[in-house]
């Protein structure tokens, strides 16, 4: 038989390697690939980062393709813009949007929730390079379960919840490319910055980048420059930089400020005369030493019988934010007024914010009201929910209403702290006989100067005022929550669940080493007892932070589970 000449070889195929010498080989790539594919870790890649991976040497890459194309054509793997992927039923996949934890792992609440209840715990090496807000498509793997929930992997990232990231020039590379780091993409990702007309950075400077290609765990992201904010040495660029980091909204929409301004500067007689006139009511604010605007207002009498009369008056933000204005539609998107120190970016423009939404001293305020009639025992025997108008009669702050209640500053209002301070007693033994455990655990509060630059720190101690005003909001709160369930509305609840036993067993055998008794499944009365004894020592805080750190994340929900920690039914 002749010799086959060089130009008549043909490439091998995959059904003549299954009788040729080489068909070990391809076989044994066959397997190694559905073994990789289906393991834990895996996520979608391109061919050439799967040679990486299985550490093939070049020889191979023919024989890997043709392993390739057998996988997909018999429907096993799927090739989607250049990366392959195990192929995907309809029914194991499950859309929605990716919330992170800036410990790097994350959580998925699905779209549908006919599929899958719960929402789909995914661990930090199975994000496949998505960020916060991402709508990603993620497969549940059922054979893991742990407490915080059913766990999952991003297979695919559907849309990209930004185009542009805040990182800091960490390395100039040899070729003179800026090499970046964005907190929200992690340390070990590299974001290499595009060549353009920009003047050349330098290590330490702080940026905002457009994203160009996302990259992968094992790519780097590359981006081109939008702007820079200033040099890490600069403490007055640090709020603006995590504004751009977090994609805060730093500025109004026109018709949401001109809606704002509408209503003026003062409250209009028109609105006072539809509500109940309390501001003959002796009430006034209790807030942080830095607050900006004033949410809240409280008074406190007590009659001849011992009946106290507790009342917690709201700035009423929906008489200006109205449903389906460019104010109410901003507030949505914001969701909340964001604090940094020395600094608030509002949800609500500041003619609203600071002005008639703050219940300032003295002045008119327009106000949701929560009356309460409570026994000498602590028992809540009725109460009112009522539009009113209120004028404050003071803006305290915590360190000044605790001056006053010590004797070292004197106030007319001494009267009514004193007997807060009385109220504030019977509700918290309320509390504690409900099995609720309460930390009085300081915290610490970082002072900047005008320029932000952090000149000191100062432990705010939990004291009485802290206590009063936390114990009045929350009877108000369970007022609401039990007035309009049994009004039969719908509304969403803050619940809190049961914390699991391995970790209250793990709690157990923490405070076991610190010398101190408790069983694997405590009781309530257990527990309190443990930190009666726990705060006298100093190892009481870090036994406080591990307890509060092995509860289960309180939440929002249409379903009232009730609220573990407060011991509460409705809240």
């Amino acid at each position: 038989m002749p010799k086959e000449s060089k130009k008549s070889k043909k490439k091998t195929t995959s059904a003549e390697l299954q009788v040729t010498p080489a068909s070990k080989l391809f076989n044994n790539i066959l397997k190694t690939v559905q073994q990789f594919v289906e393991g834990k870790n895996f996520n979608s890649l391109s061919q050439d980062e799967l040679m990486q991976k299985l550490h093939l040497p070049e020889q191979h890459r023919d024989l890997l393709t043709e392993v390739i194309n057998s996988l997909t054509h018999q429907g096993y793997l799927e090739s989607t813009r250049g990366r392959l992927s195990l192929k995907k039923s309809s029914a194991d996949i499950i859309l929605g949007i990716l919330r992170l934890h800036p410990r790097g792992f994350g959580f998925v609440k699905p779209e549908n929730a006919t599929i899958e209840t719960q929402d789909i715990f995914i661990p930090k090496h199975l994000t496949m390079n998505a960020v916060d807000g991402d709508s990603v498509e993620v497969i549940v793997n059922h054979d893991v379960t742990h407490d915080k929930g059913p766990e999952g992997k991003v297979v695919t990232i559907t849309s990209r919840s930004r185009t542009h990231l805040a990182g800091i020039v960490k390395a100039i590379a040899r070729d003179r490319t800026p090499v970046a780091y964005a907190p929200m993409l992690g340390m070990s990702q590299n974001i290499y910055i595009e060549s353009n007309d920009y003047p050349p950075l330098v290590v330490g400077d702080r940026i905002v980048m457009e994203v160009i290609e996302w990259g992968t765990k094992e790519s780097p992201t590359v981006c081109k420059l939008s702007h820079r904010l200033g040099h890490i040495s600069d403490s007055s660029c640090d709020i603006p930089a995590a504004i751009e980091e977090f994609a805060l909204r730093n500025e109004f929409p026109t018709r949401a400020i001109e809606e704002a301004g509408e209503f003026g500067t003062i409250v209009s007689k028109s609105e006072i005369a539809k509500r109940e006139d309390l501001r003959s009511l002796t009430c006034f604010t209790i807030d942080p030493d830095t607050a900006k605007d004033f949410d809240d207002a409280i008074s406190v009498s007590k009659d001849s019988n011992g009946f106290y009369s507790l009342g917690v008056h709201i700035a009423d933000v929906s008489h200006y934010v109205r449903p389906g204005t460019a104010l109410d539609i901003e507030a949505q998107m914001r969701c909340n007024s964001t604090y940094f120190p020395g600094y608030c970016l509002p949800m609500l423009p500041g003619e609203l914010s600071n002005n008639l939404c703050s219940l300032k001293a003295n002045v008119n305020r327009l106000t949701v009201s929560v009356s309460m009639t409570i026994d000498p025992q602590g028992n809540v025997l009725n109460h009112r929910i009522f539009r009113s108008v209120i004028k404050s009669s003071k803006r305290f702050t915590y360190r000044e209403a605790k001056e006053v209640l010590d004797g070292k500053k004197k106030s007319s209002h001494l009267p009514t702290l004193q007997l807060m301070v009385e109220l504030c007693g019977l509700l918290k033994k309320q509390r504690y006989d409900r099995g609720s455990v309460e930390f009085a655990l300081p915290d610490l509060v970082v002072i900047v100067d005008e320029k932000g630059m952090p000149t000191k720190t100062d432990y705010v101690t939990y004291d009485i005022t802290h206590q009063l005003v936390e114990e009045f909001m929350l009877k108000a709160n369970e007022m609401v929550a039990l007035h309009l369930s049994e009004a039969g509305k719908n509304l969403t609840y803050r619940i809190h669940d049961v914390p699991s036993e391995d970790n209250m067993k793990d709690f157990s055998l923490l405070a076991g080493v610190f010398g101190f008794t408790l069983s694997e499944k405590p009781n309530p009365r257990e527990i309190q007892k443990l930190f009666e004894e726990a705060m006298e020592t100093s190892y009481g805080p870090y036994l406080a932070t591990s307890y509060i750190r092995r509860m289960r994340l309180a939440v929002y929900s249409a379903e009232n589970i009730g609220h573990y920690g407060l011991s509460l039914t409705h809240y």
